[in-house]
């Protein structure tokens, strides 16, 4: 599943159909497509993993969910799940989830739980966590409602970063290491963000799909942990179990 950053380079793909009419539509989405036929595209946005498409009184979303692609002035030989055709080009969607959102987008979204959107608040975050002690952090980095458009790499990457244990329990972990976290959750995001621009993002990984540490050059241990069973490395050494 595509994280928030990848998302982002979705957006700046298609900046050149802002403000562009739609001239065809098409695809086998399950929303009425021939609402976009004519309509004019007033802005590209993101939140988390969610790419939107702003029209005057709507919105469209798109969610790549696990396999989701996107073709921009080409196609793919499948058929689009939404094709939006314009006088000078063309985007494409496959294998994605697209709904409407009626009205003003804004009151769709919280954009301040977005860590990649400049509106993003990491003091609603800290209370966010505090309203959740029992949780493990492993759980609670991956709620789209805290931390959107952060994805199980980078998970794994910020708590390597923190040296704290996926499995450890929220109430347990020292408050100067949570900040940490909450940092380091938007700060990797950006990272991330520049390394997959440069085509070299997985260079970079430090502990996501590694078998040893390297910091301690003992095995990393991979684990299906919390409440959502999502793949986490790390290292038993180094990151702190609190629990």
């Amino acid at each position: 599943m595509p994280e928030g950053p990848s998302i982002v380079i979705l957006k700046e793909d298609v900046h050149q159909f802002t403000g562009k009419k739609v001239v065809s539509v098409s695809g086998d989405a399950s929303i009425d497509v021939s609402r976009l036929k004519d309509k004019t595209i007033n802005a590209f946005k993101t939140w988390g993993k969610h790419f939107l498409i702003c029209f005057d009184s709507f919105t469209v979303k798109i969610h790549m969910l696990m396999f989701g692609t996107y073709r921009v002035n080409e196609r793919k030989e499948s058929t689009p799940r939404l094709s939006l055709v314009f006088e000078n080009g063309e985007l494409n969607f496959y294998t994605c989830s697209v709904k409407l959102l009626e009205g003003d987008i804004n009151s769709h979204y919280d954009w301040s739980v977005d860590v990649m959107n400049e509106s993003w608040d990491p003091k609603k975050a800290q209370i966010s966590l505090g309203e959740m002690p029992d949780k493990m952090i492993c759980d609670a980095i991956l709620d789209q409602n805290i931390f959107a458009g952060v994805g199980n790499i980078i998970k794994n990457e910020v708590l390597y970063r923190c040296y704290i244990h996926p499995e450890s329990i929220i109430g347990k972990i020292p408050p100067n290491d949570i900040s940490q976290i909450i940092a380091e959750c938007s700060t990797y995001s950006f990272e991330f963000l520049y390394w997959k621009k440069k085509f070299e993002l997985k260079q970079h990984w430090e502990v996501y799909t590694k078998s040893i540490c390297l910091r301690c050059n003992l095995p990393i241990l991979k684990k299906q942990t919390g409440d959502r069973k999502r793949s986490s490395f790390f290292c038993t050494n180094c990151q702190e179990l609190y629990i």
